[in-house]
């Protein structure tokens, strides 16, 4: 499972999307990610919009096996629906 996280620098939500991601990655075997800081990749939000398929007004961009499932909040609501996040084993 590949997660790509659209972020860009001193976003209080990319950095919480980015934690959420390393948490996962430590706790399970088969998730992996990758950030993407937009601004050191020159992407624009326009580029993002075209990727994700409709206006693009905020960041982070997360896509978990290119399927875009939104932003910070609808990552984690994501990740604890079908990832097991901050359930103990």
């Amino acid at each position: 499972m590949l997660t790509v996280i659209f972020g860009r620098p001193a976003c209080p939500f990319c950095v919480r999307a980015k934690q959420i991601a390393e948490q996962l990655s430590e706790e399970r075997d088969d998730f992996e990610f990758r950030y993407v800081d937009i601004h050191a990749e020159g992407i624009s939000k326009a580029d993002l919009e075209k990727t994700v398929g409709k206006p693009v007004l905020t960041v982070p961009q997360i896509f978990v096996d290119e399927q875009h499932i939104g932003g910070c909040t609808e990552f984690e609501a994501y990740a604890r629906e079908n990832l097991g996040l901050y359930q103990s084993a």
